[in-house]
This record gives structure tokens, C-alpha cells and sequence, in this order.
């Protein structure tokens, strides 16, 4: 049974994976379906935490919206999720970033790495 559920969990699997760690800005593009119409639209802000793995894995990003926190979740492999670009690289210590939902303004940002 657990070979069967590997092989399926497999087939599922992107081909591609973009390389995007907590702390990173990142545009995700996702597709949205309008009747009978596909449009992508574009999700810009911050990765607070990515969890699980294989098929499951799952990313958070959040960004401020007219004064509004909005946070999203995305499966990393979904057919939904079309492209993921990072923006910048955020430096961080720590894989989840939850203390950012209690910062306003200047204090929620997040260094950037310059290389």
C-alpha cells in the first residue's frame, strides 16, 4: 500500500521547483479561474514559513493590503501555483516568521542579502 501511495505522490511532483527560502520576497503567480476564462494573478509579499514536503509542501506568503495583513497558502506542487519568482532575498534566522503579523510599516521588513 505505501509503495502505491509513493508512486502516485511522485506523479504529481513538478518538474521545476524554484529555489525560495523563509524571509524571501517572492511574486507568486496563480492562476485563476472566471467562468469559462483562466487568468493569472499576481500574489507579491513576504515567505513567513514553508512546512511539509514531497506533494504536501506548502508555502505562506503575506503582504499588507490597504493598512490589512493578508496572508495566502499555497501548495508548492499545485497546477494552480504557475510560476513563483523571488523578488529579493530576505536574511532571517529562523524558519517561521510570525512575529512579522504583530509589526506595522518599517518594522515588519526584512533585511535583504547583498551579495
Amino acid at each position: 500500500m505505501n509503495e502505491i501511495i509513493k508512486k502516485i505522490e511522485q506523479e504529481q511532483l513538478k518538474a521545476e521547483v524554484p529555489a525560495f527560502n523563509t524571509g524571501d520576497t517572492v511574486r507568486v503567480h496563480a492562476k485563476i479561474k472566471e467562468g469559462n476564462r483562466e487568468r493569472i494573478q499576481i500574489f507579491e509579499g513576504t515567505v513567513i514559513k514553508k512546512q511539509g514536503g514531497s506533494n504536501r509542501a506548502t508555502f505562506t506568503v503575506r503582504k499588507l493590503s490597504n493598512g490589512v495583513g493578508v496572508e495566502k497558502t499555497w501548495p508548492l506542487h499545485s497546477p494552480n501555483v504557475a510560476n513563483v519568482e523571488v523578488v529579493r532575498k530576505g536574511k532571517v534566522r529562523r524558519a517561521k516568521l510570525y512575529y512579522l503579523r504583530d509589526r506595522v510599516g518599517k518594522a515588519a521588513k526584512v533585511k535583504e542579502i547583498v551579495k
